[in-house]
């Protein structure tokens, strides 16, 4: 994926940040605040990601934005900040539980339009394991990262629980139904 390079030390840095953030979070109630300038250019740049965390193999929480709108290295700070104690699935995470955590980026490329003719249509063209989807109509929204392909292998297994997760039933299809796919930099 050429959308953006990053070394190896810049991406240890965004898992720093991460945990710093984290860290910083127990006991200021706030994001690590963050001086762009002080970051490689790439790190300055505009990126959308998503930071995750597990803890004992389990989601501990995730949040993330799907369009770039901020330097990437505010974007993962505030993003891990918001895993930790703003996922509304779980409570906040606790100092026992901080160095106990797992913590996964994903950066996200820009999303394209799937053109589909129907749901089959739509499932022979994913790509498992590469593919992050959108999908969305004029009242609901739901996305999965390319990582969810490592529970859900199967493309109609994929889309049924995204379909969920956006509020319709698994067998829901309407042709107002927009999808999305996007690729996704992972960094553990």
């Amino acid at each position: 994926m050429s959308f953006i390079n990053l070394t190896r030390e810049e991406k240890s840095s965004l898992l720093d940040i991460a945990m710093q953030s984290i860290r910083y979070g127990l006991q200021h109630n706030a994001p690590l605040p963050v001086e762009v300038s002080d970051y490689s250019p790439q790190l300055q740049a505009n990126a959308a990601s998503f930071v995750t965390l597990n803890l004992h193999k389990q989601l501990r929480g995730c949040i993330g934005t799907l369009e770039a709108h901020q330097a990437l290295v505010r974007d993962v700070a505030e993003h891990a900040y918001a895993a930790a104690f703003s996922d509304p699935r779980f409570s906040a995470v606790t100092a026992a539980e901080v160095e106990q955590l797992d913590i996964h980026i994903s950066i996200l490329t820009p999303g394209e339009a799937i053109d589909y003719s129907d749901e089959a249509d739509l499932l022979r063209q994913l790509e498992p394991g590469t593919d992050g989807l959108i999908l969305q109509d004029e009242f609901h929204r739901a996305t999965f990262l390319p990582s969810v392909w490592e529970q859900l292998k199967e493309p109609e297994e994929f889309l049924g629980h995204l379909k969920r997760k956006a509020g319709w039933p698994a067998d829901y299809w309407s042709d107002d139904i927009r999808a999305f796919r996007y690729r996704a930099i992972s960094i553990e």
